[in-house]
């Protein structure tokens, strides 16, 4: 799944949230409940698609609504910007709904964060998941609602087993997720998913991030993210060594990394060089533009989790307390990210 970062600030009539509001965690999911499914990103209209998303949602033995804008196109887009913030609206309002699953990523959710009543949302708390583009609302739900709100898959991503159990763990169940880690690997020698250690040591504090082009598109706006004193993971999909450096410099004269407790980087698929099109003659690997910017971090830091743009994917609770063991390469969750 692709998507393009943007450029621009958003309106300033957003005023600005109090900064650390409490935290508010919404209700678990139960068998036979009702999901509503929303695409306030790009849009899904391929009918076999939109069957897909539905038997997705019923194989968890829940129930879909879709949103009456899914379906809809213009352009590139999940139909027009009021349609899809009047999705959101009706499904945080619907007492039928239990939880908001993104049916896709892409691009266009910031087009919706000064047009969201956060009010609304705070009063009917949800479990509201997805990845990617979605992380754009993530940064918004939370800053303006203090919602729990959860990093993981869309109904159209792949859903391997590894996959199901984390989904299952993070949303279906209200103790703390404990101790997360990539999948085991059959070749240890050459594993699928590749974790380096480029700070040792461990570190506990609220878990905050997302996709890395989202979180640098809503710098200066009201929605930026805080990092002090959080455990922060960013991820990326198609972005090659220069682009990833831009943005982790952007980060860093922002003054995102210079206070939190710990830093994950996800797998970062396909953000390596052009084989055909490289931009540069001479060019750096993603592993080199990383210790080029985060080398001196003195927090713990480790690359190659499986968070966001890959097959084998963790559900995350954004907002919660999570420990980061970067000897390890894992992530503990905690405390409880859902009520009864």
């Amino acid at each position: 799944m692709r998507r393009r970062s943007f450029l621009g600030a958003l309106p300033v009539a957003a005023a600005a949230a109090p900064s650390a509001l409490p935290l508010l965690r919404p209700k678990v999911l139960k068998p036979g409940d009702m999901v509503g499914l929303i695409t306030p990103s790009t849009y899904v209209s391929d009918p076999d698609r939109l069957l897909l998303a539905r038997r997705t949602i019923e194989y968890f033995g829940l129930k879909a609504k879709f949103g009456r804008a899914v379906g809809k196109r213009e352009g590139y887009l999940g139909g027009p910007i009021q349609d899809r913030v009047d999705d959101i609206h009706r499904m945080f309002q619907d007492p039928e709904v239990k939880a908001i699953f993104c049916i896709r990523g892409g691009y266009g959710a910031a087009m919706l964060l000064d047009r969201l009543d956060y009010d609304l949302i705070r009063r009917n708390p949800k479990i509201f998941l997805g990845y990617s583009d979605i992380t754009a609302l993530h940064l918004g739900i939370h800053k303006k609602c203090g919602l729990v709100t959860f990093h993981g898959p869309v109904t159209l991503s792949k859903f391997t087993d590894y996959t199901q159990a984390n989904f299952r763990k993070a949303l279906f169940e209200t103790k703390p997720m404990g101790k997360l880690t990539n999948p085991p690997e059959s070749n240890t020698l050459r594993p699928r998913h590749f974790t380096r250690t480029m700070q040792g040591g461990k570190a506990s504090g609220p878990l905050v991030g997302g996709n890395l082009s989202l979180i640098c598109s809503t710098m200066g706006t009201p929605f930026e993210i805080e990092t002090e004193g959080k455990v922060l993971f960013i991820e990326d999909v198609d972005e090659q060594p220069y682009s990833m450096d831009r943005m982790l410099t952007h980060l860093r004269l922002a003054g995102k990394f210079s206070k939190i407790k710990g830093l994950v980087i996800g797998e970062c698929a396909d953000c390596s060089p052009r084989d055909y099109k490289p931009s540069f003659d001479s060019t750096f690997s993603l592993g080199e533009v990383l210790d080029n910017i985060l080398g001196d971090l003195k927090v713990p830091v480790v690359t190659g989790l499986t968070i966001g743009h890959t097959e084998d994917q963790l559900t995350l609770p954004l907002g919660i307390s999570a420990t980061l063991d970067a000897d390890e390469a894992s992530l503990t969750i905690d405390e409880p990210a859902l009520t009864e």
